[in-house]
């Protein structure tokens, strides 16, 4: 019972101390339309951070009542110096209320009494019930209310006034914390005190005296004490008696308010999402409103307390506080020697490898942080000088003694983001096995739609804790051109505690994925080994052909030109066609063309959907399309390409990225290889650059049509999965049947049709949509998308199916578990209600996709590591299709097994079709 009491406090919060201390200390933001919002991000915030700390399930948020108290009749003059709210302030005061109100948190304000009076009765109320209280505010006076139970907490300086810290800070006990204001004074509430006593004279009063009761029992005692101008001290107390008895009673908390409720009342009631979404969208509170419409604000967010110095105090035989993170700094043969048994014999740790001299994925390693616990650590430097002498290793002999564990497959490691340590240990001729958990995969499995999964973010999410260190390396502080930046302690600290930090994230996401057990498998079983040959893959890289595309690049550049002049002869006068300015001019204005849409500024749209509408009908926004096509070509690809050609590997090394999308396909950067185009003759020039090397070819294997099949796997559709089976063009068996032709007789143009019906069914396209894509009225389009149904009930069916189950359980899952949550579903705003409508149709289609090829990529892994090295690399993956590197001799058998593997990859009612082409260049083996 009492440790319930301890584990569950009673949250008070200083709602009138949290909206000053915000409004001053936020910047001052306002919405679209001018409403100031930053006090009410500031108290949100505060708040949000207070609650998820602590998980309660009693809190109030307590104001001070409008107009004057009780104290105003004692003494006129109370509080007569605070300057009126500013009217910013007041602006976000009723919006506050009504957002706290529509998230289910209490909210108390008493007539004529402070917030102060009615926090201090229910936290004496609650104590006396036996339970602990935390009271929340940055008010010194409530200090006076501390015991044992209660504790005073201030999130804004993150520091906690509990009894042992009042008398080490003040050397008196809390409930003399009256007295001292009683004779000192508070300038900020007007509480005069006496005159000519501060706060070095009061504590030596109270501390040698007592109260302030006893002082005037009796004011021989203080002309006799040892302290500077004793006697006039007590002269200033007997004249000004009266004052420091108003004084006291000002100061005084009243613990005895009449209140209509009482501790037990308050239980937060359950949220109004839909009325919170509206406020939140109101004034402009995007994270705030992310979280609503996830349904998470804090209480279905269970955490884990960390050891901060915001502690609930507990009663006695209760367990200790968790311990403080001792990290070792390894600097001699025996403290290594001991720490390699720690981790050989430890259930599993946590690994970070601290890296310098990045340079397109290769680096240098400086230092290895391991983790055992959450509260040891240790830093292994590898050959960093310490205090002017060496290390009594260099760093091969440090990493033949880890080689050992680091590859033991017994042995469980964890860590953040453990692709970039994969290939620095790589580079090393290490390969790191034993992997069971990535902190970022595991998020990222969890919620997709979370956002950043960086170690900070992600820390101060889900522990509500601050990474305080940084990550400069070693090598880098040594090499800055001044003074070190920091000291190798320094960094070991910064090292350990990126270790630490993931092993407690580890411990705090390992329940959560326990009660999902498909997403568990997804996490060990999909996502772990394919960050392990991502890893390879980035390391191999591919060959380019620098010189192609330097050719191509002045060719870009005549063919640019051209079309320049083009639209200058078009327009009847020069004008810059990246300019979205001078373009709206020239159509709008002097060309006449109709406007149809705006930017939010009000001026004519230029974007892309824009120009394809009007290409329909023009010349000019044809062309222009034209060039920003060319130009994109040529600046993002036959430009920079050659210039992230490595120097050392003469290759390409694209990073990718696993938590990218929100449906789990692979992305890439540095660069993008996920967006040349596959159907222009110039993107299939740019692939022409990506070679085999000498004595070998690229093989591409791609899945043909692979979302349709899916499509047609979950829809159970009769004629689509006859069509799949008799292993018909789908595009012209589905073009016959909204046409009612036979098959011989499709035009290519009713299969141009049909083929962006198939597709835009995928993504939940509306007949808006489809009419936009086909440059057709929206009644035509309709009648398509209506003749596709009767012919396709089933896929009918499914999109129903998806949406229904999205609204009824807030996301929806690919055929492996993979979940996409779509907290937009429910969203009284139309536009985003139905983007998440298209997308809970889309994302089981395409999120499986993405699933199957990365099954693929596991099984054929396998299968290389049987042959002989080097004989087939995996080098490129691009959404359906993955690239090899293969040694001609093989070919044969590569093709072969690839083929055979990627259709294995997945057991669909519809078989599973690879195209798998060879060749000297990508273009050639697409």
């Amino acid at each position: 019972m009492r440790r319930q009491a301890v584990d569950n406090p009673l949250i008070l919060v200083d709602g009138s101390s949290y909206l000053y201390r915000a409004f001053h200390a936020f910047p001052p933001l306002t919405t679209a339309a001018g409403e100031p919002t930053g006090a009410i991000v500031g108290v949100l915030n505060m708040l949000g951070s207070l609650l998820r700390q602590y998980q309660p399930t009693h809190v109030a948020v307590v104001f001070d009542a409008k107009g004057k108290n009780h104290r105003h009749a004692l003494y006129a003059d109370y509080k007569a110096h605070r300057p009126p709210m500013p009217d910013e302030l007041c602006r976000q005061i009723e919006p506050l209320y009504q957002i706290m109100d529509a998230m289910g948190i209490p909210q108390l304000a008493v007539p004529a009494f402070e917030a102060d009076d009615v926090m201090g009765t229910l936290a004496c109320r609650a104590a006396a019930e036996g339970r602990c209280v935390i009271i929340s505010s940055g008010d010194k006076d409530m200090a006076q209310l501390v015991t044992p139970a209660i504790t005073v907490v201030n999130t804004m300086t993150n520091t906690v006034q509990d009894v042992a810290q009042i008398k080490a800070r003040y050397g008196i006990a809390p409930p003399l914390m009256v007295d001292l204001f009683a004779l000192m004074g508070d300038s900020i509430d007007n509480i005069p005190g006496v005159p000519g006593i501060g706060e070095k004279t009061a504590l030596a009063l109270l501390q040698t005296i007592g109260s302030l009761q006893a002082i005037y029992a009796d004011l021989s005692q203080v002309a006799a004490l040892t302290i500077r101008g004793a006697k006039r001290v007590a002269e200033r107390l007997a004249l000004h008696r009266e004052l420091a008895e108003l004084s006291y009673r000002l100061a005084t908390i009243d613990t005895a308010v009449a209140l209509s409720v009482t501790p037990a009342d308050l239980r937060p009631r359950a949220a109004d999402f839909d009325q919170l979404c509206t406020l939140l969208s109101r004034y402009e509170l995007k994270r705030w409103l992310a979280a609503a419409q996830a349904g998470r604000l804090w209480s279905d967010q269970p955490t884990t307390t960390v050891s901060t110095p915001l502690r609930v105090p507990e009663p006695p035989g209760a367990s200790e506080e968790s311990p403080p993170l001792e990290t070792t700094l390894i600097v001699d043969e025996a403290a290594l020697s001991a720490w390699l048994v720690k981790l050989r014999t430890a259930p599993l740790f946590a690994l970070y490898c601290d890296t310098e001299a990045f340079d397109h994925g290769l680096v240098t390693l400086s230092g290895v942080a391991v983790a055992v616990t959450e509260g040891e650590a240790a830093y292994l430097p590898c050959s960093t000088p310490i205090s002017g002498r060496s290390l009594p290793w260099s760093l091969e002999q440090l990493l033949a003694q880890l080689k050992p564990l680091l590859e033991d497959v017994s042995l469980p490691k964890v860590g953040h983001y453990l692709k970039p340590q994969q290939q620095v240990l790589a580079r090393y001729g290490i390969t790191l096995r034993g992997v069971i958990g990535d902190t970022r995969l595991a998020t990222y499995l969890l919620d997709s739609a979370t956002g950043r999964n960086d170690l900070p973010n992600l820390a101060a999410h889900h522990l509500q804790r601050t990474l305080h260190h940084g990550t400069l390396s070693a090598g880098k502080a040594r090499s800055q051109g001044t003074a070190p930046a920091r000291t190798l302690a320094q960094v070991a600290a910064g090292a350990t505690e990126q270790a630490t930090v993931a092993l407690q994230l580890y411990h705090h996401l390992w329940p959560q994925l326990q009660q999902q057990p498909r997403v568990l498998q997804l996490l060990t079983d999909l996502e772990l080994p394919v960050m392990a040959i991502l890893a390879r893959m980035e390391a191999i890289g591919v060959l380019l052909d620098v010189s192609l595309l330097q050719h191509y690049s002045q060719t870009l550049a005549v063919m640019l030109q051209s079309l320049e002049d083009q639209a200058h002869t078009l327009a009847g006068e020069l004008f810059n066609l990246s300019s979205p300015k001078q373009l709206q001019q020239i159509l709008f204005e002097k060309l006449q063309i109709p406007c149809f849409r705006k930017t939010p500024g009000g001026a004519p749209s230029t974007d892309e959907s824009v120009l394809s509408e009007l290409a329909l009908r023009y010349p000019l926004p044809a062309i222009v399309l034209r060039h920003r096509s060319l130009a994109k070509l040529k600046s993002t690809y036959a430009d920079t390409l050659p210039l992230l050609v490595h120097a050392e590997t003469g290759r390409i090394h694209t990073t990718y990225h696993q938590t990218g999308t929100s449906t789990g396909r692979l992305s890439s950067s540095d660069p993008n290889l996920q967006n040349i185009p596959i159907r222009t003759p110039e993107g299939r020039h740019i692939r022409q650059a990506f070679i085999a090397p000498e004595g070998y070819q690229l093989l591409s294997a791609d899945y043909s049509q692979i979302e349709l099949r899916i499509m047609a796997h979950l829809s159970e559709d009769q004629t689509l999965l006859q069509a799949f089976a008799n292993d018909q063009d789908v595009h012209s068996a589905t073009a016959a049947e909204l046409f009612e032709v036979p098959l011989v007789a499709v035009s290519s143009e009713q299969r141009r049709q049909a083929k962006t019906v198939n597709f835009g069914l995928i993504y939940g396209m509306s007949a808006f949509g489809l009419a936009r894509q086909l440059g057709i009225n929206r009644q035509e389009a309709q009648a398509i998308l209506t003749r596709y149904f009767e012919r396709y009930p089933g896929v009918l069916r499914y999109r129903q199916q998806a949406r229904q189950q999205a609204l009824e359980q807030g996301y929806v899952e690919t055929l492996f578990g993979r979940r996409l949550y779509l907290p937009d579903i429910q969203s009284a705003n139309a536009p985003r209600r139905q983007a998440a409508e298209r997308a809970a149709v889309n994302a089981p289609v395409q999120g499986s996709g993405a699933d199957i090829i990365k099954r693929a990529m596991v099984m054929i892994d396998q299968w290389c590591h049987t042959q002989p090295p080097g004989q087939v690399q995996m080098v490129l993956q691009v959404h359906d299709e993955l690239i090899f590197e293969v040694a001609q001799p093989v070919v044969p058998e590569a093709t072969e097994n690839i083929r055979r593997l990627m259709v294995q990859s997945a057991a669909l009612s519809v078989p599973l079709k690879v195209d798998i082409g060879v060749g000297p260049h990508w273009a050639a083996a697409h």
